[in-house]
């Protein structure tokens, strides 16, 4: 069959990424669809039939509703406008807020349970309040506080559409800050390339332009301040930070109810894996204790630059400028008897890319023999590669806490607490 022609779907179930799964044909073909819902049933046109294994396709029509889709939080992003003026980021966007976090507990669900071959339950929440009372919106809006814009060779500003790399003008930002959404607004003149916004806890927005042609030298980047709690975190301004305006909060308690969890012995050494400018780092210190040795490693060396200054408070902190895999091997390697002993007793936080650590890299940490883990993911199926890979050297979790940092969108973070067990399987 043909990209172009149209079939008729029930869509019966959720894949990761963002997409929907139909079934066709007495072969019961897998078809992945966005902007549905499971049980519907939707008229859709095929624009991908070159694998032999699935095909993809776009909505054409909603012949059957869902109960939970509602009208898209983002006007602009609705079935009912055409689809070169659609723009991405908001995948879930027609989907109520409720259903939206069952569906990516069941991607979850079934990336650990397909993918690891792990028997685990799993449980979904969403950002929690700050200690400032500051909360989630009652409808999943406001939370970006960094958005990325693009400007193409016309001057056009906006995000790309949905799967591609057209920028599409838009006239508002429901998921940014209002702050943010505002500064989008005024924005013009840009060369092409990209337009950061970013709102630190200051509330001013700054605009950063990251054109396709840099200058032979760039202006040192800006310094900011975020804020967790009382405690203050030093960070580029276009560097990472968390993005929703009540993430960095929310996985401090995630990570710190893990290690009370595993439990923390004061005098162990601790490691911050891809640790950025500290945060997670801050949460083994406050509960490990003032006299924690703690070490955070980072790839980015203005990142590692702060988590230097953003850890001062223990003096047994320090961070280092590393490739993470090569920092953790190096280290498994040539660990002396007495930094065996102390690792031993310690417990790892990473937190990788989307792409997960990988089986080198936790093969390597499962090598320190910690006595517990707690891993950070953005990422199921990464998640799920990963904590099976720990399982076979000796390391297993009991549960998964899955956070929603990312409404409106397919995006799901989640923190697992493993603990060493006998059982190594390699």
């Amino acid at each position: 069959m043909d990209a172009g022609t149209h079939l008729e779907l029930e869509i019966t179930d959720v894949a990761h990424g963002g997409v929907f799964v139909g079934r066709h044909g007495d072969e019961r073909r897998v078809v992945f669809v966005p902007d549905t819902l499971p049980g519907e049933r939707v008229r859709v046109r095929l624009t991908d039939t070159s694998k032999r294994s699935f095909w993809r396709a776009e909505v054409v029509e909603v012949l059957d509703a869902s109960p939970h889709r509602q009208p898209h939080v983002w006007a602009q992003a609705d079935l009912s406008v055409p689809a070169e003026h659609r723009p991405g980021g908001a995948d879930f966007g027609h989907i109520v807020l409720p259903e939206q976090r069952a569906l990516k507990l069941r991607v979850l669900e079934d990336a650990l349970a397909r993918i690891g071959r792990l028997s685990l339950p799993a449980t979904m929440e969403p950002a929690h309040p700050s200690a400032t009372g500051d909360a989630e919106s009652g409808d999943g809006t406001g939370w970006r506080t960094r958005v990325s814009l693009h400007v193409d060779a016309e001057g056009n500003i906006g995000p790309f559409g949905a799967r591609s790399h057209r920028v599409v003008p838009v006239r508002d930002l429901p998921l940014a800050t209002a702050a943010i959404a505002e500064a989008a607004a005024g924005l013009s003149g840009a060369r092409p390339g990209r337009v950061d916004l970013v709102q630190p806890a200051d509330g001013r927005v700054r605009v950063i332009a990251r054109p396709e042609t840099r200058p032979p030298r760039a202006p040192r980047a800006e310094v900011v301040t975020e804020r967790v709690g009382e405690r203050a975190f030093r960070v580029d301004a276009g560097g990472f930070w968390q993005v929703h305006r009540l993430a960095a909060s929310t996985l401090t308690t995630l990570v710190s109810d893990a290690l009370h969890d595993v439990g923390v012995d004061p005098e162990g050494w601790h490691l911050d894996l891809y640790g950025g400018v500290g945060l997670l780092a801050a949460a083994i210190g406050d509960v490990a204790g003032p006299s924690a040795r703690i070490t955070s490693v980072e790839s980015n060396a203005r990142a590692t630059e702060h988590a230097g200054h953003n850890l001062a408070q223990w003096v047994g902190a320090r961070a280092e400028t590393a490739r993470v895999e090569r920092w953790v091997a190096e280290l498994a390697d040539n660990a002396s008897i007495d930094q065996r002993a102390r690792l031993a007793r310690g417990v790892v936080v990473l937190d990788p890319p989307r792409s997960g650590a990988g089986k080198d890299t936790a093969r390597a940490i499962a090598g320190l023999e910690p006595a517990a883990i707690v891993y950070v993911a953005c990422d199921p199926v990464a998640l799920a590669r990963d904590l099976a890979e720990f399982r076979m050297h000796g390391y297993e979790a009991q549960t998964v806490r899955a956070v929603d940092l990312f409404p409106h969108s397919h995006h799901v973070e989640a923190v697992a607490a493993l603990r060493r067990t006998d059982a190594r399987l390699a």
